[in-house]
Parts: C-alpha cells; sequence; structure tokens
C-alpha cells in the first residue's frame, strides 16, 4: 500500500551509511538493476540510433522526423497501464505471476521486434521497418509500465533509496549499450549485427525475470474487473488530501532541467565547443556522473529520508542550471577555437551529478505515491504529468533562447525550477511524515 500523506507514521532509526551502501547489492535492488537495463536497452533503438540507421540509407531529414512518432507509445502508455495491472495472461499468469508474466511477455515480443527491425531494409522497404519500429516502441513502453510496477510492489522502505537509484542507473546503462554500443557494432559488422547484438542483451531481463520472485501485493478492492482496473487506480490517488498540488509539483519538477537539456547541445557548439568535445565531455565524463550521482541519490534518501533529500537536490539542480549561465558568459570572451574545457567539465560535472540525485529521488517519491494493489497504472499516470513537463512544456526553448540570449536563457531555467520546489516545501510543511 502505499503510504497516505498525511498520515502520521512512527519514527524510524536511519540507516548507517555502511548499512545503505549494503542494500545496493541486496538481492531485490539487483534484480530491479537488470530490469533497469532491460528497460532502457530498447529505448534508442526507435530513437536516434535509429534514426542513425535511417540517415546512411538515404532518407531525408524530414522523413525520419516523422519517425519520431513511434515513440509516441512511451507517452500513451497510461492508457493501457490498466490492462497490464489487472489482466491474467493464459497459462504464463499461473506459471510465473501476474507481474513477471507481463515482464516475460513484455521482454519476449521486445527481443523479437529487435530482431525483426534488424533484419529490415529501410532504404527497400521503409514500411517494414517503420511496422516494426512501432511494435518495438509499444513492446518496449509495456515493458516500462511493468517494470516500473515490478520495483514498486518488491522494494520496501529500506531499499526504495538505493533499489531506485539502481534502477535508474541500470536504465542508463541500457540507453549507453543502444546508443554508443549499437553504433559502434553497426559501424564494423553492419545494423543487422547491431540490432542482433541488442536483442541477445535482453536476455538479461529475461533471465532475471525467471529467476526472481513475483512481488507480494495487496488484491483490488473490487471483484467488478473494469472498476478494479480503470476507476478505482484513479479514484485511489484522488482520494489523497492535496493530489492537485501534488499533480501540480510532479509536472512542473523537471520542468526547468527539460528547459537546459533541450538546448544544450546547440549551446556548447554556439559558444565554440567541437563536436569531439562535446561527445566526450557532456557524454562520456556525463554520463559517470549522472551514474555517481544516482549512487548519492540513493544513500540521501536511505540517510535522510524521500522529501528532504528530494528537496535539497532540487535546489541543487537550481544552482547547477545557473552554472551553464556562468559558462555562457565566458563563451562570450572566447575567441575560435579558444573554448575552456575545462570549464565546461566543471559545468557538466555540477548538472549531471544534481541532475542524477534529483531523478532519483523523484523516481522514488512516484513510486512511493503508489497503492501496490494499482501500482502499473498509478505510475504511469504520473509519469505521464512528469513528461509534459520535461518534454512537452520545453518545446519553445529555442524561441526563448534566441530572443533573450544563452545567459539569460538559462537564468531563466533556473528561475523556472522555483515554482516546484515552493510547491514542494508547501507539501513537506503539511506531510512532514511522509518520508
Amino acid at each position: 500500500m502505499a503510504r497516505p500523506l498525511t498520515t502520521p507514521e512512527t519514527p524510524r532509526l536511519r540507516p548507517t551509511l555502511g548499512q545503505a551502501l549494503t542494500a545496493y547489492v541486496e538481492r531485490r535492488a539487483l534484480v530491479v538493476l537488470c530490469l533497469g537495463f532491460a528497460s532502457g536497452l530498447p529505448y534508442l533503438l526507435v530513437f536516434s540510433t535509429l534514426s542513425a540507421w535511417l540517415r546512411e540509407s538515404g532518407l531525408s531529414v524530414a522523413a525520419i522526423g516523422w519517425f519520431a512518432l513511434a515513440g509516441s507509445a512511451y507517452v500513451l502508455k497510461f492508457v493501457w497501464a490498466p490492462v497490464v495491472n489487472q489482466l491474467r495472461l493464459p497459462i504464463l499468469t499461473s506459471w510465473l505471476g501476474q507481474r513477471r508474466s507481463w515482464l516475460f511477455l513484455s521482454q519476449v515480443m521486445v527481443a523479437l521486434a529487435i530482431v525483426f527491425l534488424g533484419t529490415s531494409d529501410p532504404a527497400a522497404d521503409l514500411a517494414r521497418t517503420a511496422f516494426w519500429a512501432v511494435v518495438l516502441a509499444s513492446a518496449s513502453a509495456t515493458q516500462d509500465i511493468v517494470a516500473d510496477a515490478y520495483r514498486i510492489d518488491s522494494l520496501d522502505r529500506d531499499l526504495e533509496g538505493p533499489g531506485t537509484a539502481n534502477f535508474v542507473n541500470g536504465y542508463r546503462l541500457g540507453v549507453l549499450a543502444s546508443g554508443a554500443g549499437a553504433l559502434l557494432i553497426a559501424d564494423h559488422f553492419g545494423w543487422p549485427a547491431a540490432y542482433g547484438c541488442m536483442a541477445l542483451l535482453m536476455s538479461v531481463g529475461l533471465v532475471t525475470t525467471l529467476v526472481s520472485p513475483e512481488p507480494k501485493r495487496p488484491p483490488p478492492r473490487s471483484d467488478q474487473p473494469i472498476r478494479a482496473a480503470v476507476i478505482e487506480p484513479f479514484q485511489d490517488f484522488t482520494n489523497r488530501r492535496h493530489w492537485v498540488v501534488i499533480l501540480l509539483f510532479i509536472t512542473l519538477f523537471q520542468y526547468g532541467e527539460g528547459l537546459l537539456g533541450v538546448m544544450a547541445n546547440p549551446f556548447y557548439l554556439d559558444i565554440g565547443f567541437t563536436k569531439t568535445e562535446i561527445a566526450l565531455v557532456t557524454k562520456a565524463w556525463g554520463f559517470a556522473m549522472s551514474i555517481t550521482g544516482a549512487i548519492v541519490g540513493g544513500l540521501l534518501v536511505a540517510r535522510f529520508g524521500l522529501l528532504r533529500t528530494l528537496f535539497t537536490a532540487g535546489i541543487a539542480q537550481c544552482l547547477a542550471n545557473l552554472a551553464f549561465a556562468w559558462l555562457a558568459a565566458q563563451g562570450v570572451a572566447w575567441a575560435p577555437g579558444t573554448a575552456d574545457v575545462g570549464a565546461l567539465t566543471i559545468v557538466i560535472a555540477a548538472e549531471n551529478l544534481t541532475s542524477a540525485m534529483a531523478t532519483a529521488a523523484f523516481v522514488a517519491y512516484l513510486s512511493a505515491l503508489c497503492d501496490r494493489a494499482y501500482s502499473a497504472t498509478q505510475y504511469a499516470l504520473l509519469t505521464a504529468f512528469a513528461a509534459l513537463g520535461r518534454k512537452i512544456f520545453v518545446a519553445g526553448g529555442g524561441e526563448v533562447a534566441q530572443v533573450v540570449g544563452w545567459e539569460s536563457y538559462f537564468i531563466l531555467t533556473a528561475v523556472a525550477a522555483l515554482p516546484a520546489l515552493c510547491l514542494l516545501a508547501w507539501l513537506m510543511r503539511r506531510d512532514r511524515h511522509f518520508r
């Protein structure tokens, strides 16, 4: 069950640093690490990795842009999340249980879709490539629904922070494999080999699903299937006090970070960094800092509590946005070819560390809001609200940057983070016993 936001709970001892670190290698935390990897693996195979293949096959930039629609499944997954939450699969559910049966089915579908997408030929039959891209995105989004639900159902309070950090880092490793890893394989052995290797890597998720226990969760409160699948999850959430404020906070929390991220690469190029410098510093170094930040975020959640960590990481993330304004101010004085890689390295370290800390705490917060009887449906809905601020509301960022300039733009991204922090402070005063 999700913990009510306004009900005091008995104080408990916080784990020591050693205990918190040990939690990262506890079996359930390692299980969600592997499931995070399996969830992250397909993502770029329908986005930037596929885009590179399509461009190499001679497609126009405009035609490639339409392939982004294949990813609509990731935004709309809350529509079929109630089915995943409640529908029993013939044979599989009796064998594996509700969560693992859907995990197994979706992972098999992901692996098969990757294979068929990899054996298609965009230059000869673009429609076939598009079809399998849509199938892959849909199967991947379904896997996300059930993997998130499995994580929520299986992690108790002591493992929320470390377990969530493991899942986030596993997801990032999966994205790295299907991004940089797939491109490297394609460069040497071709695209079918790259996609075939990614399909083989899905065995990490399949094996994890088969050897892991089915998590325990309470049954739905209604014996009417439609009511239990569709009505009860939303009714349960709206029965909470301050639920409107909670949804508003969720929508706005990553807004400032989204505004920064959507314009980061054009900014790096504008102030004089080369593509190689951008790749090495923002991708390789940034990835290392993100892994570190997620681990630190999980430790802070375990040691100091959820809302306190979320607020602290949110402030740190806001300040890191101001570091970009400082970098923009420095860039004004740089002559062509003299961009300071050291300054970029410091700023990227600050941004990726704080962003990953905040993400780990935010994912743990969304998870803790879910009732385990409806975790698949509620989490999919909450992440849809989060996507509004991170992906939809940022669409006009380029127009703003063009009008005000880079330095002012990054100051505005920090300002954009303040409403969410104010809402969080308001919630903390009223729900101080909620982790």
